[in-house]
C-alpha cells in the first residue's frame, strides 16, 4: 500500500515511520509516497527531503474557507494515488470534504490515552491534572475530534522524577514505536472494527 505523511511541525513521528520504511521495517508498506505539511517553517519537511520523500507545501490561503482549502488538499495529492494518510502532527482538523474522499484510510497519532485529554497540548494537560498514567493512541479520523475507533495504545507511567519535559519525551518515544505498528496493521488489512472496537 501508498501511503502519504501529513504533518505540521518537527517532524519526529513522520521520520520515524520514514526510517523504518527505508530500513524494511514497514510490512505492508509500498511506497511513502509525499510528505505534505501546511506549514512553509515545518522542520519536518526538510527531514523528508533529506530521506529522498516528496514533499509538498500547502498552506491555507487567508481568504479561503475549510471546504476550499481541503479541496486543494485532495487535488495536490491525487497524483500520489495513496490508499493511506498518516496525519503525524498535523496540527488541522480535517472535515467532511477532505474525510469523504479518503473514508476509512486516515489515522492520526495522538499523545494521550483517548478519549482522555483530547486535542492540542495534551501532555501538558495530563502533568498538570496530575496523572499516574498517560501515554499515546492512534486512531483512524472521523469527523469528531480524536474520536474515531482505536488502532492502538501505549501506557506510559509518570515517574516521580519526571518534569514536564522528560515525560513528554517518554511519550514521544513510544509514539515513534506504535505509530509504525498501526501503518502495517492497516496497510496489511488485518483488522475489522465491531461496535467502534478494533479487532486485531
Amino acid at each position: 500500500m501508498k501511503i502519504g505523511v501529513f504533518i505540521s511541525g518537527t517532524g519526529t513521528n513522520m521520520e520515524a515511520v520514514c526510517k523504518n520504511f527505508i530500513s524494511g521495517n514497514l510490512s505492508g508498506v509500498s511506497e511513502i509516497s509525499f510528505v505534505l505539511s501546511d506549514k512553509r517553517s515545518a522542520e519536518g519537511i526538510e527531514k523528508a527531503r533529506a530521506l529522498g520523500i516528496n514533499t509538498i507545501i500547502l498552506p491555507k490561503k487567508k481568504d479561503e474557507d475549510r471546504d476550499q482549502y481541503e479541496k486543494r488538499l485532495l487535488e495536490a495529492i491525487a497524483p500520489f494515488s495513496t490508499g493511506l494518510i498518516v496525519l503525524a502532527g498535523f496540527m488541522k482538523v480535517l472535515g467532511h470534504t477532505f474525510l469523504a474522499g479518503y473514508s476509512g484510510r486516515i489515522i492520526n497519532i495522538h499523545p494521550s490515552l483517548l478519549p482522555s485529554f483530547k486535542g492540542v497540548d495534551a501532555q501538558s494537560r495530563a502533568f498538570e491534572y496530575g496523572v499516574k498514567v498517560s501515554g499515546c493512541s492512534v486512531h483512524f479520523v472521523d469527523e469528531t475530534l480524536d474520536g474515531g475507533p482505536i488502532i492502538i495504545q501505549q501506557p506510559v507511567f509518570r515517574e516521580n522524577s519526571d518534569d514536564i519535559d522528560t515525560f513528554k519525551s517518554r511519550i514521544l518515544r513510544e509514539e515513534h514505536i506504535i505509530l509504525s505498528k498501526a501503518i502495517t496493521i492497516v496497510a496489511e488489512g488485518k483488522y475489522s472494527i465491531s461496535d467502534r472496537f478494533v479487532l486485531l
